[in-house]
């Protein structure tokens, strides 16, 4: 079989309940019909578990190993040393390596300066912006000094090239950089289709992360406000991109993935919804670690599937990997498994029984099976009591919310997962941890 051409489209803080397909949809004043097809035409997961906020997720993502390997901690200020050193292999090198032509186009995250952007990293080619979606508000902050804080700007690169500033990133550019992704998404596929080339399109959206901005086409589509009328252009976004994929006539030789980067903000006005799940990104709960994911590819994936087996979002990295022929890394960890069976119907059971989760340097809980357990408690920001003498203990399938601790009746669970963290512990004396902001 030959290497699929790989779609990952990534949105971002797109919470479990958002979409029509996982019981949001219109209940959120945002049909998704885009989306919810999409789901129809493959798989949908419904216990997809992601790191808490986007630059661990996303050198996750990129690594294959769990940021507290990687030093990929936490998102920070222009200027501050952040992402991937150049140690780290990234799943784009190794695609590239492969004959992939390999593009990002959106929110990068993981690197800033000259050496860690995208087109440094094993794409050929990037356009977005390198740190987060909030930056877009500084410009027209009451007080903003650019003396003392950079400008932000959307950037662009090639391979081989310095990456160079595009346009300052403001609240106008925020509204319409999505819109200028696709475009960039729809020219990449159309040029590395007509020469025959298996491709790799990395899409990290930057919708639905605050200011959550509708395009102004889209600006008061839903009567619902500037939250709804993002996700019904999100939804559109997607669209776009399956229906160029579908008019290519590659369907059948792309696999096509849609997921979210983290759970839900917990910042009014923009908060989000993880569903019947409780709590936000930048915590341990479920609502933070559960996420949307949808996989399409018309005759290896099975249509309408639906399953609640347990994947992390490490396990892309690997998978990825396998599909298109390309060795792993042999001198260090890596926490992601191959998860080809499992996508395509061979297994009904997922590769892996659980994972740890960190947030920053705290080991917070354990997800195994149906259990989680949490070492701290703070279901909401900011709010938490730290660390538990006893942990909780929940069973999430009877407890999806995590409200009542069952501990006392189940201690026999503390024995496989803390035979988990043994092992990862061994594993991190062994192989050391790269500390945050290590320079190349």
């Amino acid at each position: 079989m030959n290497p699929p051409n790989i779609v990952l489209i990534v949105a971002d803080n797109l919470g479990w309940g958002e979409l029509g397909c996982y019981g949001g949809g219109a209940l959120r004043g945002a049909p998704t019909p885009r989306i919810d097809a999409l789901a129809r035409q493959g798989l949908l997961l419904q216990n997809f578990n992601v790191e808490s906020d986007c630059v661990p997720t996303r050198s996750a993502l990129m690594s294959g190993r769990h940021p507290i390997r990687t030093g990929c901690l936490q998102s920070v200020p222009p200027g501050l040393p952040q992402g991937l050193t150049r140690w780290e292999v990234t799943l784009a090198e190794l695609l590239s390596a492969q004959g992939y032509a390999t593009a990002h186009f959106g929110k990068w995250h993981l690197g800033d300066i000259e050496g860690r952007y995208p087109s440094d990293r094993g794409f050929d080619e990037w356009y977005g912006i390198p740190r987060t979606t909030d930056e877009s508000q500084f410009t027209s902050t009451i007080g903003f000094d650019p003396s003392v804080a950079d400008i932000p700007h959307i950037m662009r690169g090639r391979r081989g090239e310095p990456s160079e500033t595009v346009k300052v990133y403001d609240l106008d550019s925020r509204r319409g950089i999505d819109a200028d992704l696709v475009a960039h998404a729809q020219a990449f596929m159309q040029r590395h289709h007509a020469a025959r080339k298996p491709f790799f399109l990395y899409l990290p959206l930057v919708h639905l992360h605050f200011p959550t901005l509708p395009h102004p086409d889209f600006a008061g589509r839903t009567g619902a406000g500037d939250f709804a009328d993002a996700m019904v252009e999100m939804d559109h976004r997607v669209g776009q991109v399956v229906d160029e994929v579908d008019r290519l006539g590659i369907a059948g030789d792309t696999l096509f993935i849609f997921c979210s980067d983290n759970g839900p903000e917990f910042r009014a006005p923009y908060r989000g919804t993880a569903g019947p799940w409780r709590g936000t990104y930048h915590t341990a709960m479920e609502g933070s670690l559960r996420v949307p994911f949808i996989a399409r590819w018309p005759g290896r994936i099975e249509a309408g599937r639906t399953s609640n087996e347990l994947v992390h979002v490490t396990d892309l990295f690997t998978t990825l990997a396998a599909l298109a022929g390309a060795p792993l890394p042999a001198d260090r960890p890596i926490d992601g498994v191959d998860q080809r069976d499992f996508l395509f119907g061979h297994q009904q059971k997922s590769a892996r029984e659980g994972f740890l989760f960190y947030i920053k340097n705290d080991l917070r809980a354990v997800k195994w099976r149906d259990w989680k357990l949490h070492f701290y408690w703070e279901p909401e920001v900011n709010e938490g009591k730290g660390k538990l003498e006893s942990p909780y203990l929940f069973n999430l399938t009877r407890d999806p919310k995590e409200e009542t601790d069952v501990l006392v009746f189940n201690t026999w669970v503390l024995g496989p997962v803390l035979r988990m963290v043994q092992a990862f512990n061994q594993s991190c004396q062994q192989f050391p941890n790269t500390p945050p902001g290590k320079p190349d």
